[in-house]
């Protein structure tokens, strides 16, 4: 096969991109409809609830970040290990990963457990207290499911290493599955309020990392896991390979969701129905980037496998097919979205005013996604996955502080528009990221971290 760079031998072929990038779609569909989901039912309780469970969200989304940059370390390092055609330090790299996601959650659970209450007063300060009350409901209940879902994202991560993304797609399914049957007879048959879309998801994740746990055991995969004390016990030099990965790429993760949720600690000064617009909005801007998200996914995968080959033409040409692509998918879903978000909101149960600053936000979102995301989010991949990791960290931390969180107190209280101000702050931070990443990956500059190391 051809490439266009005059490249022969090709290491993924168009169906090796389709085949891992459509389950990786339907995966990220269903994790953000899901999220839907449980805000559709929860709104049957009241806005309160709806407030209370968007707030705990975001700083459980924080958490989760952090779970998903130690899986993407990891499999940077699988995907460059097989690149190299090195299936057993592959092997012993996915143990690691394993080793290091459990590790990491049950030290967060923990302290999340002791510190709750403090936690929710430290980011939002002096909300309403029936909002309060269904955050430290929610909260309580998500920390238990933390370990599991660690585990979950690492075994997905090195499904996704192996270029077959099908297995987190129907592991993915099964566990949604639980959780929505979960929610709809926990709130609306038992009528456990904010509880009943929390214990379901701590029940559909327990179960799913148990299975993917046994998935990865298979020999017969490309990359598996042997459960021996040997092979799992912490050894300095795989841990530091994924470490080297994971840490700038947690570090910056953290900080962006970090900011949101001091952004959010703004919001919640506008009242309930701020809030809950807020909520709402974000719930229905994770389906615009539902593409994003799953192509930066196979980016990880397909650029990680190219540098540990040592080939930097092909490392370019997918990274440039693959970002045209996520450019396209992301124009025509946030297109429809846009065209179709009266029809969308009204399926929520909310107030005349709360349902139109909704939409206010949603468009602000849709309409400046579509032209930024790639260079803003998709780029930032490409250099991880080649293992420039300092470079985007540092852009994104000041990209953070400086425009979304200085921005937002300016535009959101200092000139009196609340939650608006706060978003147009969040797309000044958009171009700035958008502006230094693309400089940096059409300058080059990061292909010299492009080198396999072994």
């Amino acid at each position: 096969m051809n490439l266009r760079d005059g490249v022969q031998h090709a290491l993924f072929t168009k169906r090796d991109i389709s085949r891992l990038l459509w389950p990786l779609v339907v995966e990220q569909i269903l994790e953000v409809t899901v999220g839907m989901a449980d805000v559709l039912m929860v709104s049957s309780v009241g806005e309160a609830a709806v407030s209370g469970v968007s707030l705990v969200d975001m700083i459980n989304v924080l958490i989760l970040n952090i779970f998903a940059a130690m899986a993407t370390g990891g499999a940077v390092v699988v995907s460059q290990w097989l690149g190299a055609k090195e299936r057993e330090k592959a092997c012993h790299t996915a143990a690691q990963l394993l080793t290091a996601a459990f590790l990491l959650a049950i030290c967060i659970m923990v302290l999340v457990l002791i510190f709750r209450s403090s936690l929710l007063h430290l980011f939002f300060g002096p909300v309403e207290p029936d909002v309060m009350d269904a955050c430290l409901i929610y909260f309580s209940i998500s920390a238990w499911s933390y370990p599991f879902i660690a585990l979950y994202n690492a075994g997905a991560a090195l499904y996704r290493s192996m270029g077959n993304s099908r297995i987190s797609m129907y592991t993915s399914i099964f566990m949604n599955i639980v959780n929505v049957s979960g929610n709809a007879i926990c709130v609306y048959g038992l009528h456990m309020g904010v509880a009943g879309v929390a214990m379901p998801s701590l029940i559909s994740r327990f179960l799913a990392a148990i299975l993917m746990l046994l998935l990865v055991r298979s020999r017969d995969n490309s990359v598996y896991v042997r459960y021996r004390w040997s092979e799992l016990r912490p050894k300095a030099p795989y841990m530091k390979r994924i470490l080297h990965i994971a840490l700038p790429s947690a570090m910056e993760n953290s900080m962006f969701q970090l900011g949101r949720i001091l952004v959010v600690s703004i919001i919640t000064n506008f009242g309930t129905t701020q809030i809950a617009a807020n909520g709402v909005a974000n719930n229905l801007d994770n389906f615009g980037c539902i593409p994003g998200m799953a192509i930066n996914l196979g980016i990880i995968t397909v650029v990680g496998r190219c540098v540990g080959a040592g080939d930097l033409k092909q490392t370019r040409y997918y990274a440039k097919k693959l970002m045209r692509v996520c450019l396209l998918c992301t124009a025509a879903l946030n297109g429809i979205m846009i065209l179709m978000l009266p029809l969308i909101l009204g399926l929520y149960s909310l107030s005349a005013e709360t349902m139109q600053l909704t939409a206010t936000l949603v468009y602000i979102h849709s309409g400046f996604l579509i032209p930024l995301y790639v260079p803003a989010f998709s780029i930032p991949n490409v250099l991880r996955a080649a293992n420039d990791v300092k470079f985007p960290m540092c852009v994104s931390i000041f990209s953070m502080w400086v425009f979304r969180i200085i921005f937002s107190y300016i535009l959101g209280i200092y000139f009196g528009m609340g939650a608006i101000g706060v978003w147009c702050a969040m797309v000044a931070d958009w171009v700035f990221r958008a502006v230094c990443f693309s400089v940096r990956y059409f300058r080059g500059r990061w292909t010299k971290y492009a080198r396999y190391c072994a």
